[in-house]
């Protein structure tokens, strides 16, 4: 793993499964603490709620059970953003939607191997620190953009997407929500966008751990060297409007727009969909799916701010 060693908190009433758990994460790659059921875990994470990247919870359990720690922990501010891997036997596609639609974002099925096992946690604790990572270096960046009615901006490479996003999120009332829908969505625009990395190609590649080489490669080599995104932000009276356009061939957008099921045991896939839930009200693919529109509604930020 190239980021820094994730704090894990294993959540199961079975004294065996932890133990299989820590078997299976090796203390090299992992720092765990366990918890014997929902009630001590709730009481952990409530504790310290910015100990840990990612919980592997449990969803059946005696007492407080897998689901209940979840929506206790959607409810709480600091919490809320701690990624979720519900382990479950239960794996019907309405179990699996209602965890999704509850916040379970990663979903393990028991029984499972070590490499399934470490690969969903890797995304997990991947995608948090990247979500710490992002959340940090906006707090040091600039709050002018407030002062930003409209522009437009060229981008062509992931680490031109993140400056844009941590950028473009203080024109927003709420940086920290927006943030990294903004990131999703304009590195969407390059790699499955400019870069042509279709979903399978890009499963594979994390597999291998050459996602990162393969984007480089293909920045300097034509026909995707040539290409650009742009970001057009416009400030109107009761909202906030994004639109992004990419020089690719487009994609299958509509089952990207929500949580699928099938796609709750990937290692990515998540991206767009939380932009949607999440950072903007509203989401619009236009054309073939090069181009995105998000809007923020103005009156609805004030409220919840007010709140």
């Amino acid at each position: 793993m190239i980021f820094p060693q994730p704090q894990l908190l294993l959540v199961d009433d079975s004294p065996l499964n932890l133990k299989i758990l820590l078997e299976f994460l090796p203390e090299c790659d992992y720092r765990c603490t366990t918890a014997q059921g929902g009630q001590q875990a709730w009481d952990m994470l409530a504790a310290e709620p910015d100990r840990f990247h990612a919980v592997l919870l449990d969803r059946v359990m005696p007492g407080m059970d897998g689901m209940e720690v979840l929506r206790k922990m959607k409810q709480h501010d600091a919490l809320s953003q701690i990624p979720v891997i519900m382990q479950t036997a239960a794996s019907t596609q309405q179990q699996t939607l209602e965890g999704l639609q509850a916040g379970a974002y990663y979903y393990l099925a028991k029984p499972f191997d070590q490499a399934t096992l470490q690969a969903i946690v890797d995304a997990a604790a991947r995608d948090h620190i990247s979500y710490l990572e992002v959340r940090q270096d906006l707090r040091r960046t600039t709050t002018t953009m407030r002062l930003l009615e409209s522009g437009t901006f060229r981008f062509k490479t992931p680490e031109e997407a993140k400056n844009l996003a941590m950028l473009l999120a203080h024109a927003y009332p709420d940086a920290e929500r927006v943030v990294t829908g903004i990131l999703e969505l304009t590195l969407n625009a390059i790699e499955h966008g400019n870069l042509n990395i279709g979903y399978k190609e890009k499963s594979r590649l994390i597999e291998e751990d050459k996602l990162e080489e393969e984007i480089a490669h293909r920045l300097s080599s034509p026909p995707y060297s040539s290409r650009v995104a742009t970001a057009k932000f416009s400030r109107l009276p009761h909202e906030l409007s994004l639109h992004i356009t990419d020089q690719g061939n487009g994609f299958e957008w509509q089952k990207y727009l929500d949580f699928d099921p099938e796609r709750a045991f990937d290692t990515h896939g998540r991206g767009i969909a939380m932009a949607n839930k999440i950072s903007f009200d509203t989401i619009e693919y236009r054309g073939n799916g090069n181009q995105v529109v998000t809007v923020l509604r103005l009156e609805e930020v004030t409220q919840a701010v007010a709140v």
